[in-house]
This record gives C-alpha cells, sequence and structure tokens, in this order.
C-alpha cells in the first residue's frame, strides 16, 4: 500500500529515512523535473500557437519526417533554441550534488548535466536532443549547438537526411541505454521516481522491474500518476522543493 502522509515535515523524514536504509539508489526522471525550468512537457508544446494546429505525433515520427522533413526539424529547432534557454532548477542541482545515484531518465534535453551530472552518469532512454544523427544508422552522430541549431541536412558519411537522435514513435529505445537501465532497476534498492505519468512504455516497466526484485519505490509528483500504484511512499509537490532537502 502507498504511504501518504499529510504533515510535509513528517513525510520528508519518512522519505529519508527510507532513503538512508539503501545503500543502491536510481532516479528515474520524466517531463515533470524539466517543467520546472519552464521546459514544456511534450504535449504541452501543442498550445504554442505555432504549433497548435499540428498532432505531436506527426512531428515526432519516421513517417511525419519523411513526409514534411523541414516542418519536423523547425519544430525541433524550436525546442532546441527554448531549451538553449532553460537553466537546471533545484532538482537538477541536488540530483547532481549526488553522483552515487544512476541517473535514468526520459528527458531528451541536457539538464542534468548542466547541473553537474556526469555525462556518463545519466542514462537518456528516449535519446538526446543536443545530437543530430544520421536517420539510415549508418553511425554517424554529432553534438549541436542548441541555441542556434542547423537545418535540414544530409549526413556525410552515407547521404541520409541527419535528424535529432532522438526516439520517435513507433521507434525501439537504444539498446544499450534500455540494457543499461534495466541492470540498474533490478539492482536498485530504492527507485526515486520523479516527475513521470509512468504512461509511456516499455520506460514505465522499470518501476515493475525493481518491484519485482524487492526494490522500494519512492514516488515525487505533482499528482497522482501511473507510478502511484506501485509506489511504496509518494510525496506530492514540486520535485524542485522536495528534492534538495531530500537529498542534502
Amino acid at each position: 500500500m502507498t504511504q501518504r502522509i499529510s504533515d510535509r515535515e513528517t513525510a520528508l523524514d519518512t522519505a529519508r529515512s527510507l532513503l538512508q536504509s539503501c545503500q543502491k539508489v536510481v532516479c528515474f526522471s520524466g517531463a515533470g523535473l524539466s517543467a520546472e525550468s519552464g521546459i514544456a512537457t511534450f504535449r504541452d508544446t501543442e498550445t504554442d500557437a505555432l504549433w497548435s494546429q499540428y498532432d505531436p505525433t506527426e512531428l515526432a515520427s519516421p513517417e511525419g519526417f519523411a513526409a514534411h522533413p523541414e516542418r519536423v526539424i523547425d519544430w525541433y529547432n524550436w525546442r532546441r533554441r527554448r531549451i538553449a534557454q532553460a537553466h537546471p532548477n533545484a532538482a537538477h542541482r541536488a540530483l547532481a550534488q549526488r553522483p552515487d545515484i544512476v541517473q535514468i531518465t526520459q528527458n531528451v534535453d541536457d539538464l542534468l548535466e548542466r547541473a553537474g551530472c556526469k555525462q556518463a552518469s545519466v542514462i537518456h532512454l528516449h535519446g538526446n536532443i543536443t545530437h543530430d544523427r544520421c536517420h539510415q544508422r549508418c553511425g554517424f552522430q554529432h553534438k549541436i549547438d542548441l541555441a542556434n541549431p542547423p537545418g535540414p541536412g544530409r549526413c556525410p558519411m552515407c547521404d541520409a537526411p541527419l535528424r535529432p537522435a532522438v526516439v520517435w514513435f513507433g521507434e525501439t529505445l537504444p539498446q544499450w541505454a534500455w540494457q543499461q537501465a534495466e541492470k540498474a532497476c533490478r539492482e536498485a534498492e530504492c527507485l526515486l521516481v520523479i516527475g513521470t505519468s509512468a504512461s509511456v512504455y516499455p520506460a514505465a516497466g522499470l518501476i515493475q522491474v525493481t518491484k519485482a526484485m524487492g526494490g522500494k519505490v519512492l514516488v515525487i509528483n505533482t499528482h497522482a500518476s501511473g507510478a502511484s500504484a506501485l509506489a511504496d511512499m509518494e510525496l506530492i509537490g514540486p520535485c524542485g522543493e522536495w528534492l534538495p532537502r531530500l537529498l542534502s
């Protein structure tokens, strides 16, 4: 049964005790972690006047890219410029102060790294918007300038179109990232689930991996979510308020 404590200080103490009793802590984060930095969640971008007429799935799929490559690149470059203007929030910074915690994120931004997390310790399940890659997967990939992203381009190795190095609808997760994330969640004594609806699979299935192996699940979100039923404890509220005190 999920434990929810109405008194915030008591809840904080209980959650801190839970974490401190665990040697291996893993963090699994979603869009709510970066939302406090002003980065809209994926579907929130529909409210922008420029893009409100489009279904996001048409802007983030191989089919959409094949039909309207310039439109897709324009949308991603709009997102990139917004991320370039954003700054890590208190939750990112609190996580960066804990190098012992493995970071698994569904976010494609680089705010965890900019906060101080080592790049090698952050597992991006859905790719990384800071890079372009070959659409045909010949292996070419390069970092781009988020503040001044390039327009449509061609792969210098095979001449296929270049595209953001993120996972689109209908595509599989990067094998290496998934294997590393699954391994971390199997070994986790406590999985810290932050700002995710836990509705996007297979990523959301990582919570069940930890539970199946006997690990604890501590959820922090602004509202109940798909992770609530699996939580041993749930803290309701902004992660930027909870995490600095919880991880200090």
